[in-house]
């Protein structure tokens, strides 16, 4: 008579409930982008590895449900509104994090924007909103913590995209962002490296219940996207959040520089039949 593995008690696609309790407890982790989406997965898997979270966004309605329910996972939580193209505010909100919880040991550039646009048709302000939120967001992000970062020898984590290395029509102002953030993310590890500070950045494939995927499914159809993924599914949030604990905590205490893809297999693959149902949904002339 065979049993059942005691790990298999825990979904596969559900694997913050593999994680130990207590991985990051004493950390100190800012999330940007953490009210809702990938951002908030990330930080149900810091509380339910023990770090306490400070999680940042633009609504403050948003960030108080998202509280509300690492609360509940019994994590301590605190929040500040700001948009993470106004570096003043991000640091108010940096600085709020660091006088509730102490120093941060952890910290993740996770807001993001994005649509579908025909290069030659999008306005210099449409490009500009992307690059000053995903990339010059990142950038403040890493700026403003890191007097707490050097004090805690801690680390950073960028969240990318698959645009940043594989070319899509419709995303040259994505692409852009996700690329500098990329390169962001290595010149970081070399030049704060010597300060105990690691830089990675994971890059997620399409993920299930995010505001993000539903508008880049929208316009095709979620089949589309799910064919195209060689696990033929889309991540649940926690699958992304695991990695970003098992990253950010004592696990991946020697990673630095390193990009991780949690896509399911979608980087292996071209773009060119979603870019093609993209066009006729959204650009036919006809």
């Amino acid at each position: 008579m065979t049993g059942t593995p005691a790990a298999a008690k825990t979904s596969d696609h559900d694997p913050i409930g593999h994680l130990s309790p207590t991985m990051l407890e004493g950390h100190v982790a800012f999330i940007t982008g953490g009210g809702s989406g990938i951002n908030l997965g990330i930080a149900r898997a810091f509380a339910r590895c023990g770090a306490a979270i400070a999680i940042c966004g633009r609504t403050e309605e948003r960030l108080a449900g998202a509280a509300e329910e690492l609360r509940g996972m019994g994590a301590k939580v605190t929040y500040k509104a700001a948009d993470v193209r106004d570096p003043e505010a991000l640091q108010a909100s940096v600085d709020h994090a660091v006088s509730e919880l102490g120093d941060i040991s952890i910290t993740v550039a996770g807001a993001a924007g994005n649509f579908f646009a025909k290069a030659e048709e999008m306005s210099a302000n449409a490009f500009r909103t992307v690059v000053d939120i995903d990339l010059m967001g990142a950038y403040h992000a890493a700026r403003a913590t890191f007097p707490s970062l050097q004090k805690t020898r801690g680390s950073i984590l960028f969240i990318s995209a698959s645009q940043a290395f594989k070319a899509t029509k419709y995303q040259a102002h994505v692409g852009a962002a996700k690329a500098g953030i990329e390169m962001l993310m290595k010149d970081l590890a070399v030049e704060w490296g010597g300060h105990g500070i690691r830089s990675n950045s994971l890059v997620p494939g399409p993920v299930e219940g995010t505001e993000g995927m539903a508008r880049l499914a929208g316009p095709t159809g979620d089949d589309l996207w799910k064919r195209a993924v060689p696990l033929g599914r889309y991540a649940q949030t926690e699958e992304i959040g695991a990695m970003a604990a098992v990253l950010s905590g004592p696990l991946g205490a020697y990673v630095t520089g390193s990009q991780y893809t949690v896509d399911g297999g979608l980087g292996l693959v071209g773009s060119g039949h979603i870019s093609d149902a993209v066009e006729k949904a959204l650009f036919s002339e006809g």
